[in-house]
């Protein structure tokens, strides 16, 4: 299996190459080696690898800041999308993108399916459903939405609630905001799994298992992370909601996916995000 990896770069790229199967040939490249929103360097690059899968982990993941920046949030997360979806379809591959829970608004009280409406609020969901949309115009795409990814390698919720615990003996974290944390390592296995299977087409769903609000991975983060040795002083989070700690972007009050019809086809289940979080955390010690 020769397997292209853009956006090798970030958390989930550095997970996919970590955990790639034995035997596969895989490229994995990051921004500076090939740049999605470069439309005739994309096409170079399926030209000369031939990948027979492309799993796109490249994105514009600043929420806040693709506020400000849409036009470069679109490039990545819409057009960048569409350049690998026209060239690996081109080249007769299969692409697996990868999305966000942030296209849906939050407005129900139910986890999401695939096939549900979305809605994004913000210009980052806005610029990944727009992605999503140039994905499924090719016959052989598929995409996968996970949520409140964190790895060991990278920026992330959880490394940042690590170093603020070791500067302040009290932080603040939104309790009204519910989601499901997503060990990226975790992603990488499943879209390892997903990625050969050419049945599995359109829209799939990929967490951890459990619901979460940001304030109770935060206090995860404190309890685990005590127990590990990794916080090193007593510390305290304080539950506080989203309209006292507002942000540039609006984000979704409820945005937990439903992962059915992804558990059922790779027929296992994810670990709980609490066991998952202890796990990545293991990797610090």
């Amino acid at each position: 299996m020769k397997v292209l990896i853009t956006g090798a770069g970030g958390q989930l790229g550095w997970e996919l190459k970590r955990s790639a199967p034995t035997g596969s040939l895989v490229y994995a490249l990051a921004k500076d080696k090939l740049d999605v929103t470069n439309r005739a360097q994309v096409e170079s690059c399926l030209r000369e690898l031939r990948p027979q899968i492309v799993i796109n982990a490249a994105a514009y993941t600043a929420v806040d800041l693709a506020e400000r920046n849409s036009e470069q949030a679109y490039a990545v997360n819409a057009a960048g999308a569409e350049n690998l979806a026209e060239m690996a379809e081109a080249a007769r591959a299969r692409l697996v993108h990868i999305s966000t829970n942030l296209v849906f608004s939050g407005s129900q009280s139910t986890p999401y399916l695939p096939s549900d409406r979305a809605g994004p609020l913000s210009i980052y969901g806005a610029s990944k459903l727009e992605g999503e949309r140039k994905v499924l115009s090719i016959t052989n795409g598929l995409i996968v939405r996970t949520s409140w990814l964190y790895s060991v390698n990278g920026h992330n919720f959880v490394k940042t609630i690590l170093g603020l615990l070791e500067e302040r003996s009290t932080i603040d974290v939104i309790t009204d905001q519910i989601g499901t944390p997503t060990w990226a390592h975790g992603l990488a296995e499943a879209l390892w799994e997903m990625a050969p299977r050419t049945c599995l087409r359109g829209v799939y769903h990929w967490t951890d298992a459990g619901v979460a609000s940001w304030y109770d991975l935060a206090v995860a983060v404190l309890e685990y992370g005590s127990a590990l040795g990794l916080v090193r002083r007593p510390a305290s989070i304080r539950p506080v909601r989203t309209t006292d700690y507002p942000s540039v972007a609006r984000r979704p009050t409820m945005s937990v996916l439903d992962k059915t019809a992804t558990w059922e086809a790779l027929r296992r289940r994810p670990p709980h995000w609490r066991l998952a979080l202890q796990r990545m955390l293991s990797e610090f010690v």
